[in-house]
């Protein structure tokens, strides 16, 4: 049985989680739409504390209002602000929009940056935000820890880290590299239809035998 205070260190366990995960959700991938990567960063940002439903519909509005990332640094909070109102921190997302939009207007000739260290510098853009932005929007491998992730991977024993930080580089260093963003996904996934939060359906779950969470609980 899995001990819930180290993490998963066999990788033919490691493998076998991966491939169950792969087999189980071969087309995860993110829910948030966007067509460009300023319309992801958008959205990223938009989607802390926030489900990407709601995010969907606040951003479908709001990019015929902003369909650029000029447009969102020619204006005021106070004129963005309305547009956010149904999405959580709405203030401050828009006091971070704004900024950045500015930084990268000003700093980057109006392209979103494809460098993780040059996007963490943006206003509320964290590690999570900046590994979505390059996956997704520039194919590059990385491996955001949103709460589904953070959750899951300490259920199953991935991971043991008690910040987001330490459980991405614990996932990093058992996950090859050309799976890290179709994992990201698919933890998200399984977060997201099975492993709850507050009500988690071990009984169900396809990793329950592999899971010191579901063991512990006698499934």
């Amino acid at each position: 049985m899995p001990n819930k205070h180290e993490a998963i260190t066999d990788r033919k366990v490691i493998e076998k989680i991966r491939l169950e995960l792969a087999d189980h959700y071969p087309e995860a991938g993110t829910s948030l739409h966007y067509s460009n990567p300023y319309q992801l960063f958008v959205a990223t940002v938009l989607s802390a504390q926030t489900t990407d439903q709601q995010v969907n519909k606040i951003t479908a509005v709001l990019f015929k209002a902003f369909p650029t990332v000029g447009d969102l640094a020619r204006t005021e909070p106070q004129q963005l602000e309305p547009f956010l109102k149904s999405c959580g921190l709405y203030r401050h997302k828009s006091r971070f929009l704004i900024t950045a939009s500015r930084m990268i207007v000003e700093q980057y000739n109006g392209e979103i940056p494809d460098s993780f260290e040059e996007l963490i510098k943006l206003p509320g853009v964290g590690r999570k935000t900046a590994n979505v932005i390059i996956s997704s929007a520039f194919g590059q491998p990385a491996l955001a820890v949103d709460t589904h992730v953070f959750r899951v991977s300490k259920r199953i024993g991935l991971a043991t880290d008690a910040y987001a930080d330490g459980v991405e580089e614990q996932l990093k260093a058992v996950i090859p590299q050309r799976e890290w963003t179709a994992t990201h996904h698919r933890l998200i996934r399984h977060g997201r239809t099975t492993c709850h939060a507050r009500k988690p359906d071990c009984k169900k779950c396809f990793l329950k035998g592999y899971c010191f969470f579901a063991l512990e609980r006698g499934f």
